[in-house]
């Protein structure tokens, strides 16, 4: 079996296809999937129906690999980190919580982070570590 490395241009990879999967899925500007295809003045199409298919296949993968990888303890601690991150940077002046727009877009980064450190944590781990996850196969 090929060795498989985690590099950082690799994280930063996945981190960004999360990012971008759940801003194309939706976002506060109006350029989303969401807003496309309920938008749309002919009704729900084929083309809608395929490209949302598409994008449901990508968030079951992604959320799937991202639970299996981090856990439920994983999951909480990071949510934890970017929740008190946001606090701090509320704090600080840089980010005005009283701005619905500007939290929704912090919130759906937040999604897309910690959905892509999940598509690596299982990389850092067996660097770290040496121990490699795998799924249990029914017997």
């Amino acid at each position: 079996m090929a060795e498989t490395k985690l590099t950082w241009g690799g994280a930063a990879a996945r981190v960004a296809a999360a990012i971008a999967l759940v801003l194309v899925t939706f976002n506060p500007a109006g350029l989303s999937y969401y807003h496309w295809a309920t938008g749309s003045s002919d009704g729900f199409s084929a083309l809608h129906a395929f490209v949302g298919a598409v994008l449901l296949s990508a968030w079951v993968l992604g959320v799937r690999a991202s639970l299996a990888s981090l856990g439920p303890l994983g999951l909480g601690l990071a949510l934890l980190v970017c929740g008190t991150l946001v606090w701090l940077l509320a704090e600080w002046g840089w980010l005005d919580p009283t701005r619905p727009t500007v939290m929704a877009w912090v919130g759906l980064v937040i999604v897309g982070v910690i959905l892509g450190v999940g598509l690596c944590w299982s990389l850092v781990r067996r660097r770290v570590t040496g121990q490699v996850d795998v799924d249990e196969l029914p017997g």
